[in-house]
């Protein structure tokens, strides 16, 4: 009897941890901030999803509205997509993120105010739940750069994209046999401004991460020119590439990507969905791994910053280098 109990307390020992995703079939997920057009999408997606689908396995089961009275987009939106949520998809609403994150696996921020993405983080990284978090990551560069500080510090996988980054002609330019190697490229689309963040966190972001999505990581520096309608914000990368993001403010203005090659210059096609952002969320979810490193995430958002640096200097050119600087030396007063 001794020998078995023994054998049992040897074989325990040697089996791997278990991740969520070993655990139970179905991962429950919450959703924090009900207060984007996302939120619904989303859910529908995966309440809705097919057994054996690449977006089965994860369920959305609670919510949190959050809401931001000082911006109206999340202020006169959050009671109807609560409403939707727990109307039709059946999802539980409750009254605090503790509470949530209690009843599930992992957690998605939704939302729409970068500003109280660090907040509503921190519950949910010390609680050891695998965080996606929807653009943008956070309010400024300072509070993404201490969301993935946290992340580090409690062993929490973290990550934060835009949809466009999965739109198939853009995930696709790196492999197009008519680009060849990218040489160089130019993104655009929407770029409304919003007085609470900085100019290009509120939907420049798009654009800006269909840029390194192409480009990839490496910029070193950012110029920009801005305009009541236009921004134009040009990066120059560290093997002398050059990358160029155009925001538009009037004008019917869709996404795409000229995208220039050692092949030829093509234009990407900026058409695509939710849907292959929120399959990578379900690998995320159940591995574990980010699709897109911290280092890359910080990249964007360090661009988007510099880019305001610039503005604020008649647009000369930033170093990226110079603002996560700044922002790391903001984060360590506030330690």
């Amino acid at each position: 009897m001794k020998r078995l109990v023994l054998l049992a307390v040897t074989c325990c020992s040697i089996l791997p941890l278990a991740t969520p995703a070993q655990d139970q079939k179905v991962l429950r997920a919450g959703m924090i901030g009900l207060d984007t057009s996302h939120v619904p999408a989303f859910a529908k997606l995966l309440n809705e999803a097919k057994e054996g689908s690449d977006l089965a396995g994860v369920r959305i089961v609670a919510g949190f509205p959050g809401g931001s009275p000082d911006v109206a987009a999340s202020r006169d939106r959050v009671a109807g997509f609560t409403k939707q949520l727990r109307e039709q998809f059946g999802v539980e609403i409750v009254s605090t993120i503790d509470e949530l994150v209690s009843k599930v696996d992992v957690v998605f921020i939704m939302s729409v105010d970068g500003r109280p993405h660090l907040s509503q983080a921190i519950p949910v990284l010390k609680a050891g739940k695998i965080l996606f978090i929807d653009k943008p990551l956070g309010g400024s560069l300072a509070d993404a750069l201490m969301i993935f500080d946290l992340a580090a510090q409690y062993k929490t996988p973290v990550f934060s994209s835009s949809s466009l980054r999965y739109y198939p002609g853009i995930a696709g330019a790196k492999k197009n046999d008519k680009i060849g190697s990218v040489l160089g490229c130019l993104t655009y689309g929407p770029c409304s401004l919003e007085e609470h963040h900085p100019d290009l966190f509120w939907y420049g972001i798009h654009g800006v991460e269909a840029l390194f999505t192409i480009m990839g990581p490496g910029c070193q520096s950012v110029s920009r020119t801005h305009t009541k309608d236009t921004d134009i914000a040009t990066g120059v990368w560290a093997d002398g590439r050059v990358g160029t993001f155009r925001g538009n403010r009037s004008g019917k203005s869709d996404y795409d990507a000229l995208v220039f090659g050692a092949k030829g210059s093509v234009l990407t096609g900026g058409k695509g969905s939710y849907e292959p952002l929120v399959k990578e969320v379900v690998r995320f979810f159940k591995t574990g791994t980010p699709p897109v490193s911290a280092a890359e995430t910080i990249e964007v958002f360090a661009f988007m910053e510099a880019a305001d640096e610039s503005k604020r200097q008649g647009g000369a050119a930033v170093t990226l280098e110079s603002v996560i600087k700044k922002a790391r030396a903001e984060n360590a007063k506030r330690k």
